[in-house]
């Protein structure tokens, strides 16, 4: 099975690198090319946070685990930390963010690479986080002003973390950051030479290509909707049917249809709220981002231990 999730995967980012190529070329041609960050929420609450809207499963499979029965304890744990990373932006928004993005960073790099790599280390974690951390740096170092704009519009008003990013634009620090990135990528390739480890570089190149000719928030969304949560739900998708991916793929629709519609209403009644004070697509932004922060954090966290606790 591992082999086949290994060869959907390849399929899956030579497909995507070559959408990130033609979808650029397009771009190109179009002088005022935009798209809508309505838009990229409307991907992000559909196909992206569909990836986690089986968690509830992985919920009671930790439960079972530890033999706890009152499941509601788990949806309550769950809404509990999503409200606490949403207080904490609100209260310390410049350390939540770093938090957020370090956290991130790893999750990101684990969940992309992990099917290649069976030996579990520390060592391989700190691969892991420097070969996610491309999705921090990349639009940082292309679009920097911009990223900034962006982060200020996330709540963030501390000047000591601006004066410390523009040190570290200046100082060209960004392009070392993007460095060992690639170095973490040809690391992990590497280690275990197979031909299907070639996705660790159609990956990479769709990063750089996307966050080159793109704005942050669009190339954020390409890359967490179209690469990140689709191989994501691939994996998933064999959990439910390791026999047959097509009927995984009805089960998996079926079952994140719920949680994922659950997310949206919420997402669209926060909006609603925001609005009143911010403008449309500023309200859309903190949306986008300080919503997928309180989602990321218990989502990460099951993961965690269910890796640790599964036997």
């Amino acid at each position: 099975m591992n082999k086949q999730i290994k060869k959907i995967n390849l399929n899956h980012s030579f497909i995507f690198f070559l959408f990130c190529n033609i979808f650029s070329v397009i771009a190109l041609k179009i002088t005022y090319f935009t798209i809508s960050p309505l838009i990229c929420l409307l991907l992000i609450l559909s196909i992206g946070v569909s990836h986690g809207s089986l968690d509830n499963l992985k919920g009671r499979k930790l439960f079972q685990i530890f033999k706890i029965d009152n499941f509601f304890i788990f949806y309550l744990s769950y809404i509990l930390i999503s409200l606490i990373v949403i207080i904490l932006w609100i209260i310390i928004p410049s350390v939540s963010l770093i938090i957020f993005l370090i956290i991130a960073s790893h999750h990101f790099g684990k969940e992309d690479t992990q099917f290649l790599i069976i030996e579990k280390s520390y060592y391989n974690h700190l691969l892991f986080f420097l070969k996610g951390s491309l999705i921090i740096f990349a639009p940082m170092y292309f679009h920097f002003d911009e990223t900034v704009s962006l982060f200020k519009l996330l709540l963030i008003e501390n000047e000591f973390f601006y004066k410390f990013l523009s040190f570290v634009e200046t100082n060209k620090i960004l392009l070392y950051c993007i460095i060992l990135s690639t170095l973490s990528s040809i690391l992990l390739f590497a280690k275990n030479f197979e031909l299907k480890k070639f996705t660790i570089f159609f990956d990479y190149f769709s990063i750089l290509i996307i966050n080159y000719y793109f704005s942050p928030l669009l190339a954020f969304t390409i890359y967490f909707c179209f690469l990140h949560s689709v191989r994501h739900s691939i994996s998933l998708m064999f959990e439910l049917d390791k026999n047959q991916l097509s009927n995984g793929l009805k089960i998996f629709i079926k079952k994140a249809l719920p949680l994922t519609i659950l997310s949206a209403i919420f997402c669209f009644i926060a909006l609603y709220l925001l609005n009143n004070t911010y403008d449309f697509d500023n309200s859309i932004l903190k949306i986008i981002f300080i919503g997928l922060a309180s989602l990321t954090f218990p989502h990460i966290l099951l993961e965690y231990l269910i890796e640790k606790n599964e036997k």
